[in-house]
């Protein structure tokens, strides 16, 4: 088993849920991941200092990268670090952006992919309003890099909605894609599962959506169901709700097989003009 999905149900206690995160991955180490993704917001979920957070760990004195660091060398693992607030880089007083990093098993940043798309929408739960640019900038570039179970893309939650920004990892030469996210509840059960999976379908990729599944203070209900997807659309695992640690490898030779047998990229015959810088693609 190569790569780990963890679902987590965060809190506001920052220490509490570096403690769960770092037991979780902990899991997937014994049973010899290689790579594991944490969720959206792991750490802060539901906490409104967030520019506070930001500067604290950008001026290396907060607990969540020494903690992760910590994490990725103790056990061994490549990290994708859900989403953490920091600052733009060489911006350090600009608004946070969620920034999800990807660390080596040194605990070396290799990648950091700002959340491109925010979740500003009303829904119909307890909550009603969303409006994450009240408290995050958004981000510009894809960022692809290398990694000892593939190549990867990195996407966030409400990027999942915008099949462009994948088909430019594709371009870019993903052969996996992270997504961590914590959908609400209501669109959750109405999309989690078909955007994940068409998201895997349109570039052949492995999908590691690592998600929030549960009660969370605010109040905010999370879907949840964590999965990892394959290239055809299978789900290869997935766990509804509550903490999990979910487990699955990658087939290169397959995922060779069904690019060439089904070879859309070849096929293509109209491309995004999104409006994204090009990917600086991270090595």
């Amino acid at each position: 088993m190569d790569v780990a999905v963890i679902q987590m149900v965060s809190q506001t206690d920052l220490a509490l849920n570096l403690a769960r995160a770092r037991a979780l991955l902990e899991q997937a180490s014994e049973v010899g991941a290689r790579l594991a993704v944490l969720p959206e917001n792991f750490a802060a979920l539901g906490r409104r200092d967030v520019a506070a957070i930001a500067r604290a760990e950008a001026q290396g004195t907060g607990p969540v990268l020494p903690a992760l660091r910590q994490c990725a060398r103790d056990f061994g693992l490549w990290l994708v670090a859900g989403t953490v607030p920091l600052p733009p880089e060489g911006a350090p007083d600009a608004q946070p952006r969620a920034c999800s990093l990807l660390l080596d098993d040194t605990g070396r940043t290799v990648a950091r992919y700002d959340k491109i798309h925010l979740f500003d929408v009303d829904v119909q739960d307890d909550r009603a309003r969303y409006r994450e640019s009240d408290d995050y900038g958004h981000g510009h570039n894809l960022v692809v890099a290398d990694t000892p179970v593939g190549r990867l893309g990195l996407s966030v939650c409400y990027d999942l909605r915008f099949p462009e920004l994948y088909a430019r990892l594709r371009d870019a030469g993903a052969e996996l894609i992270s997504a961590p996210s914590a959908f609400t509840a209501v669109t959750g059960a109405a999309h989690w599962e078909v955007l994940i999976r068409a998201r895997a379908i349109e570039t052949q990729c492995y999908l590691l959506a690592a998600a929030q599944g549960g009660e969370h203070p605010g109040p905010r209900h999370t879907h949840g169901q964590s999965a990892i997807v394959d290239p055809w659309g299978r789900l290869l695992t997935q766990h509804q709700t509550g903490e999990a640690v979910l487990l699955g490898s990658r087939d290169a030779v397959e995922q060779a097989s069904i690019r060439e047998r089904m070879p859309v990229q070849m096929h293509r015959r109209i491309f995004s003009q999104a409006a994204m810088r090009p990917a600086p693609i991270a090595e």
